[in-house]
């Protein structure tokens, strides 16, 4: 079998046997190369006392000395009163219990860049997106 008999296929579809294989032959790289796996999902929900359901919260994962904040969310009322600064703050914590010492994020110019620098996030770089005339950053920083 030659390079030429794979096919490569585009999809917008969960495929969680897919995602098994990516994650897992990525973790055994990752094994060989950095000589140990450390990668984990790190969660912080925010519950509404009402219904009980996640209203919001923080997505993320640690690997390798590096916090990674993917999805970051508060409904516009629950803005303002310091819980976003206490999900920020207790992810970071949890990531340093784990041996991270930096964390990144990527925002959009029209999102929360300035939550961000107010928690110690430095600018890393930018990249213009869609819409057109936004911005997309990337932000780091040191814990």
């Amino acid at each position: 079998m030659t390079e030429l008999d794979y096919r490569v296929i585009v999809t917008d579809q969960e495929n969680l046997a897919a995602e098994r294989a990516i994650e897992a032959g990525l973790s055994e790289y990752n094994r060989q190369m950095a000589g140990y796996i450390d990668a984990r999902s790190l969660s912080i929900h925010v519950i509404d006392p009402g219904s009980a359901q996640v209203v919001g919260g923080l997505l993320g994962r640690t690997s390798l000395g590096l916090f990674f904040i993917d999805l970051f969310f508060l409904p516009e009322a629950l803005r303002g009163i310091r819980l976003g600064r206490e999900i920020m703050e207790t992810a970071e914590a949890e990531a340093r219990k784990r041996g991270c010492s930096a964390a990144m994020l990527c925002t959009i110019g029209f999102q929360a860049p300035g939550f961000y620098e107010r928690c110690g996030y430095q600018i890393l770089g930018r990249i213009d997106c869609s819409p057109p005339g936004h911005t997309r950053i990337c932000m780091t920083k040191t814990l």
